[in-house]
């Protein structure tokens, strides 16, 4: 029984010394992810991706400018292109929408990893 204790005890101890190196870890990952999404909001397919759930929240409806029905008519597929189609998202702000979430979003995963070496500037995040 001592040695089941003895071994519970180790596997304490070096999991809570571990515990900065985990943070700072899930730090970077979190860098890693969300430079990765915000990035993928500059290419066109992830803007018209996103368009049903912009257009029909109540809380961000208002960045587009057409009503929220009439994007299914200008739906495309991804890696289509009709002229029509993107001269419409163009219109509806559908694309500097998308630019200004990924930028938004990679400002997020930026500031969480300058937490790691700058505590001011990490407090920014917890805000």
């Amino acid at each position: 029984m001592d040695k089941i204790t003895s071994l519970v005890h180790w596997v304490l101890e070096v999991s809570a010394s571990l515990k900065a190196t985990g943070i700072h870890l899930i730090r970077i990952a979190i860098f890693i992810i969300f430079v990765w999404i915000g990035g993928l909001k500059f290419w066109n397919y992830e803007a018209e991706g996103i368009v049903p759930f912009v257009a029909n929240s109540p809380f961000m409806s208002f960045f587009y400018t057409k009503n929220a029905p009439e994007y299914k008519d200008y739906k495309l597929k991804e890696g289509e292109f009709n002229k029509e189609k993107h001269q419409w998202h163009v219109e509806n702000n559908t694309y500097t929408f998308s630019h200004g979430l990924g930028i938004a979003i990679m400002s997020f995963g930026i500031l969480t990893l300058l937490a790691y070496g700058s505590q001011r500037l990490g407090s920014l995040v917890r805000a």
